[in-house]
């Protein structure tokens, strides 16, 4: 191998080690490459820039507009609406329906936003049915993540598309990976719907408490709020008598935050900085003063009704919210993003992992996944709801339909039709179709540059230098030769199987469009050696891409249902290692049937 390919496997094997250590963002890993492939000398500075250029990023970002603007126009809850309905009160066909509807989205759209689209849905009518989210959620995301195998429009087969046409070869047509993908749904939602009832645990992270006093009674005890809070009684003579809250100084000085006061008898909840104390009052706190903090400011511990019971009701609520998929705030803290001064909502408590935390919320950075239990009056909460950066999950009342919902499917419909007889490419197809949203006023350009998931697109763009690298240096060749000597007695469906858990492998460590872009060009290579046709080795690594089933952090799907499901990482284990086996045997099947491997 020649000194330009040694150089090209330490950038890949520094890449690795930056992206699994989650010392810096992928997107900055990804200029980085961008640099050391430039300044080294392994491609050209026209190389190194090509990604930013090439088709495969230019219909990414075009899907992220299109499949928006189905979001945005009330399409995609509609259609995931009517399709839950039919689900019933049973939780295997309940499992069943949500599967197979978050399957259709994903073959559709993108897999994150088909996630979270049924995300609120999903959560309501668990509650109603009276089944535990933790036994959906995973289903949930599966399904998407299975629906995404189906058809192009998935971010690692686009990828892998792309790099067949760069080696001269003829790419994907937008529905050939069907004859594989629908056979995965279909075997994976049959596999869940008998296994999820049984290796999922019955936990209720939070959802919707509005209309059912004992779901609020429950909230409280999953995120211990009798253990994290106290109720004091402000006495005669209390230096915090006469001052409102912002004055009295709860938090930065007594480091408390006040939930509610009760005041002659009625509950004031999710007081302001504005809402002054009164001798007699009952506060509901969050944390517990010590000793020397109750003498010298008159307060006293006392235990006179349930407080907590009062915390909520149909105009103040309790409801949980998790950072949505587009979120710009991952790794800043709610003091930082100041969301009790913009919005007037408490964040009374945070579940991660498994573990609930209530000292210093404010102070906490926050991650995706995580869910975060607020309170606050409803018409605040309704305005958080048109953040985009965070997701609520309570089920949206009111029309699901927009005046222009009609005219979205419609555009995406005709894009997708002209992809799929090959009268335009899929680049040009789904740009005319988000030039068209736009022109139509489906969305509008801010929503637009809003929609558009620019760590990804930044991820992508660099990357893909790096596959001009491995082709151009020699060192795919060098890899396939090494994987064909390793492989060599095997036959070629065998060495399709080496591949596949390379391309999950990966995906799990490193995110499905990096391992894209590493894998596909050895696929590639390997091939001719092995005298299989390159693009069924190519689908298999562009599928196992798609497989991040294990762990939460195998996709960004995964972590979207963590902190509402109240998932750990066994949970993900137990589950998906035998929907990874049995995809595994599936694409291996469907692969020799299409191919003849």
């Amino acid at each position: 191998m020649t000194p330009e390919g040694w150089i090209t496997l330490t950038i890949i094997g520094g890449a690795a080690l930056l992206l699994t250590s989650d010392r810096l963002r992928p997107d900055l890993i990804a200029l980085m490459v961008i640099l050391a492939l430039s300044l080294t000398g392994v491609v050209t500075p026209q190389e190194a820039f090509s990604g930013f250029s090439r088709s495969a990023v230019i219909t990414i970002l075009s899907l992220f507009i299109l499949t928006h603007g189905l979001e945005r126009t009330g399409v995609t809850r509609w259609v995931g609406h009517q399709l839950l309905r039919l689900a019933g009160t049973s939780e295997r066909r309940l499992i069943v329906v949500l599967m197979l509807t978050s399957a259709c989205l994903a073959a559709f759209m993108n897999t994150i936003a088909a996630t979270a689209v049924l995300l609120p849905t999903a959560m309501s009518i668990a509650r109603h049915t009276q089944i535990r989210p933790s036994r959906l959620l995973i289903p949930l995301a599966s399904g998407a993540l299975l629906g995404g195998t189906t058809t192009l429009l998935t971010t690692a087969n686009i990828i892998v598309s792309s790099t067949l046409s760069q080696n001269g070869l003829q790419p994907f047509g937008l529905f050939e990976f069907l004859p594989v993908g629908l056979p995965l749904v279909i075997g994976g939602t049959l596999l869940m719907s008998w296994l999820a009832p049984r290796a999922l645990p019955a936990r209720d992270v939070a959802g919707e408490i509005v209309r059912m006093q004992r779901l609020r009674s429950e909230l409280a005890e999953i995120y211990h709020l009798r253990e994290g809070t106290c109720e004091v009684v402000v006495q005669r003579g209390s230096s915090m008598a006469g001052q409102t809250l912002s004055e009295g100084r709860w938090g930065q000085e007594l480091g408390l935050t006040v939930l509610g006061i009760s005041h002659e008898g009625r509950m004031h909840k999710a007081p302001d900085g504005d809402t002054e104390v009164q001798e007699g009052d009952i506060l509901l706190l969050e944390g517990t003063p010590t000793p020397e903090q109750m003498q010298s400011h008159g307060l006293n511990l006392t235990f006179e009704g349930d407080l907590i019971s009062k915390l909520a009701s149909e105009d103040v609520p309790l409801v949980e919210v998790t950072l949505a998929p587009r979120s710009g705030l991952e790794g800043r803290t709610l003091r930082e993003i100041r969301l009790r001064e913009l919005y007037g909502l408490q964040v009374i408590a945070l579940w991660r992992q498994g573990l609930v935390l209530q000292q210093d919320v404010a102070d906490i950075k926050l991650q995706f996944g995580d869910a975060m239990l607020v309170q606050g009056p409803r018409s605040k909460v309704e305005l958080l709801q048109l953040d985009p950066n965070f997701l609520i999950l309570e089920e949206e009342t009111g029309d699901l339909f927009t005046p222009r919902a009609f005219l979205a499917a419609g555009i995406m419909i005709v894009s997708l039709i002209l992809a799929a007889t090959n009268i335009l490419p899929l680049s040009i197809a789904a740009l005319a179709g988000a030039a068209t949203m736009l022109l139509t006023g489906c969305l509008t350009m801010d929503e637009a540059y809003r929609s558009i998931a620019w760590r990804a697109v930044f991820l992508i763009a660099g990357m893909l230098p790096l596959s001009i690298a491995l082709e151009s240096t020699g060192t795919a060749a060098y890899l396939a030769e090494g994987l064909f000597q390793l492989t060599g007695g095997l036959a070629p469906v065998m060495t399709t199987g080496v591949l596949l858990l390379i391309a999950i492998v990966l995906s799990l460590l490193l995110s499905g469009q990096t391992a894209a872009v590493i894998v596909a060009p050895i696929a590639i290579a390997v091939a001719a050696p092995i005298g299989a046709d390159p693009r069924a080795l190519a689908m298999a690594v562009a599928i196992g891409c798609s497989l991040a089933f294990i762990s939460p952090l195998g996709h960004p799907a995964n972590l979207l249902v963590m902190g509402p499901g109240g998932y750990t990482f066994r949970d993900y284990l137990r589950l998906g290692t035998p929907l990874t086996l049995l995809s595994i045997i599936i694409v291996l099947v469907t692969l020799q049937w299409m191919w003849g491997l």
